[in-house]
């Protein structure tokens, strides 16, 4: 039973290994890849590999979102986030516009105010981490109001209207004065396999074991 457990650990890490190199292979070459229609991709099954989309409509110009206690190379700041109209009338998105440091949010870079096209990666929203204190957005009057988390479902019943659980990240764009750096923070495939190895030197040394223990002498061998 353990040589079993050990090899199925063992496929299951190599298996692992094989979606973070397809994860962070989506991330690294993005924008080089055709952008899909968003109401495609949110009619089909998104596996671990983000869709790259294209989507058409308007940034809502008011309402905004702060991520705060980020830190990019050393420096402290916020993640902004937009919502974004798409022009048929569907559900409302929640735009990762990038990073930007907390000395210059007090000029964040404002949105376009006519109707555009964006792209980016079709991506499930930020973890929420540790909830401190409840949620704090109704008690917020100011746009854009900060946040230590980001929940499409709150932020949602804080404008009145529903809001897709997926979020999208901007193609990098020099010009817009964020940095958009979307690498996902995951444990590296070569990790993945150095445990998949273990797994397996564990399943060797059960075979091991077992061949040793249950050898039999043949009569009269000498011990």
């Amino acid at each position: 039973m353990g040589i079993g457990a050990f090899s199925y650990l063992g496929f299951w890490q190599l298996h692992r290994a094989t979606d973070k190199e397809a994860l962070l292979a989506s991330y690294a070459g993005a924008e080089e890849i055709a952008a899909i229609p968003l109401e495609d991709a949110r009619r089909r099954e998104v596996g671990i590999v983000n869709p790259h989309v294209s989507v058409r409509g308007r940034f809502d110009a008011v309402h905004g979102y702060l991520l705060d206690d980020q830190i990019r190379e050393g420096r402290q700041g916020v993640i902004a986030f937009a919502v974004f109209e798409p022009d048929n009338g569907r559900q409302a998105l929640l735009v990762n516009r990038g990073f930007i440091e907390k000395v210059r949010v007090a000029g964040l870079p404002s949105l376009p105010k006519d109707e555009i096209e964006i792209t980016g990666l079709y991506a499930p929203s930020p973890g929420s981490g540790l909830r401190l204190g409840g949620n704090a957005l109704p008690k917020q009057e100011h746009w854009p109001k900060l946040t230590i988390y980001i929940d499409p479902k709150e932020i949602g019943e804080d404008l009145g209207r529903e809001i897709d659980t997926r979020v999208l990240l901007l193609d990098a764009d020099p010009a817009s004065g964020f940095v958009r750096e979307w690498t996902p923070q995951v444990m590296a495939p070569e990790r993945h396999r150095g445990y998949a190895f273990q797994w397996f030197c564990f399943a060797i040394a059960s075979i091991v074991i077992f061949i040793v223990l249950h050898w039999r002498r043949e009569p009269g061998e000498s011990s």
